[in-house]
């Protein structure tokens, strides 16, 4: 270096302990921005006192022009710059506020755990026999939700019928769900455990508030035995236009369970064999499948299929329980308009009924059921809500058995054909108050009034 870019003993020295005094300051990043601030400003002012004591040093030496003297000022104060911005320059990002991320876009808080239930008490009074009104407690669920990550949760609910469960009560506590789901890509995924299975409007969507009347109609209770699950693996689609597919393998049916000596099976057929996974007989697994479309605003159409072996290799004989469902609903405006129609059949019952033979409930062959009902939102005020409904239905648990020969053969029961009158009363969403009123076309004993109360959330 030239004499003339050579730093005198006294600013090399003032240079070198600026220098150093940076050092300590540039770990303090717990330091305040004040203090901060204060100590940058004092550095600027030394490094402006040395770049003039540097002028003036170089005009006594050189005995140059003044202009001479700022160019050679300059070129000495260069480095003395950049070696003092260096250290300044993590200073700075120090003190810095960290900047906004405006690209990213905020995201709504979600709990990684989220508690669900439902439950509805119901009042149930017999036109013509008053003396067997109840009140029930009918059900009692609590569930969760939890989310590991954004593509797999857990599901899970606990149901306790009718308050009280134990060994001289009618009540019963079991699991309602229980499953793993994971989304595959963003329109496929899984599930897998116990769940409920994708027939009919009610299975999937059974709470309180999602349907009208107090009590589940019969169709989706005594034809398709809502609520119904299984333990298996079921693979789901939703598509951007509307589409939802359903399917996959899972435990079904036994019919060892039939009680010939009961009329639980003459109430529901399948309610009286399905095993909900508890203990449940697996040699024999089912297919099940089901296609919904809700491509135009308000409505859904649909249907689902579902069949498998039933016997397990218990009897000598084998057979297949097999149950398909067809349903619509469509909600212009202020309307609520729906329909099904479900059957279901059992095949080879003439060899399964052989033994029993002589008593009251044989297996049948087939058993169907349809409804059609229209609600309408007469009334809103805030969140209060008033929702007139009527509901007809027509059912058959015993529509046909196998040919067991003359005089052992059972005669095909007459359809039942029931409607219903009421009203759902929403009180604020989640909860719903219910009244109707139930006519039999055969079992005109079974007329009644009905109150109840649900919640869901």
């Amino acid at each position: 270096m030239t004499s003339a870019h050579r730093l005198p003993y006294p600013l090399a020295r003032l240079a070198v302990a600026t220098l150093l005094s940076l050092a300590p300051l540039a770990q303090a990043q717990t330091a305040s921005e004040a203090e901060l601030n204060r100590r940058l400003d004092q550095m600027a002012t030394e490094l402006s006192q040395l770049k003039a004591q540097l002028g003036a040093l170089q005009q006594q030496r050189a005995g140059a022009p003044p202009a001479a003297a700022s160019s050679a000022t300059a070129a000495v104060a260069a480095p003395v710059a950049a070696a003092v911005a260096a250290p300044v320059a993590p200073l700075l990002a120090i003190a810095a506020p960290a900047p906004a991320a405006a690209a990213a876009p905020t995201q709504p808080f979600e709990p990684a755990t989220v508690l669900t239930s439902y439950g509805e008490i119901n009042y149930n009074r017999p036109r013509k026999s008053p003396g067997d009104t109840q009140a029930d407690l009918l059900r009692f669920v609590l569930g969760y939700q939890h989310r590991f990550d954004d593509k797999t949760k857990v599901v899970a609910e606990l149901e306790v019928e009718h308050a009280v469960a134990s060994a001289g009560d009618r009540g019963e506590v079991a699991i309602e769900q229980a499953y793993v789901e994971h989304q595959i890509t963003p329109t496929w995924g899984f599930r897998t455990g116990l769940f409920l299975v994708p027939i009919g409007l009610l299975n999937e969507n059974h709470e309180p508030t999602a349907f009208y009347g107090v009590e589940r109609n019969f169709v989706e209770t005594r034809i398709i035995p809502t609520t119904w699950r299984e333990g298996g693996v079921q693979l789901f689609a939703n598509y951007d236009n509307g589409l939802t597919l359903q399917g996959g393998v899972s435990t079904g049916f036994d019919l060892n369970k039939w009680d010939a000596s009961s009329a639980d099976g003459l109430e529901s057929p399948l309610g009286s064999v399905h095993q909900e996974l508890a203990l449940a007989r697996a040699r024999d697994l089912s297919l099940f499948g089901a296609l919904n479309w809700r491509g135009v605003p308000g409505l859904l159409v649909g249907g689902g299929v579902f069949s498998g072996g039933a016997t397990h290799g218990q009897t000598p004989s084998s057979a297949r329980v097999t149950l398909w469902d067809l349903h619509a609903r469509w909600t212009p405006g202020l309307w609520d308009l729906s329909a099904l129609y479900s059957r279901a059949s059992i095949s080879n019952t003439a060899a399964l009924n052989a033994p029993r033979v002589g008593n009251p409930t044989l297996i049948p062959a087939s058993f169907d059921g349809g409804l059609v009902q229209a609600a309408y939102r007469l009334w809103q005020r805030g969140s209060y809500q008033l929702s007139p409904f009527v509901r007809w239905e027509q059912f058959n648990t015993a529509k046909s058995y196998a040919d067991l020969g003359p005089g052992l053969t059972p005669p095909a029961r007459p359809s039942e054909r029931v409607v219903t009158l009421g009203a759902n009363f929403q009180l604020t969403p989640g909860i719903v108050l219910k009244a109707d009123l139930q006519r039999f076309k055969q079992g005109r004993d079974l007329d009644r009034f009905d109150l109840g109360i649900g919640w869901s959330f």
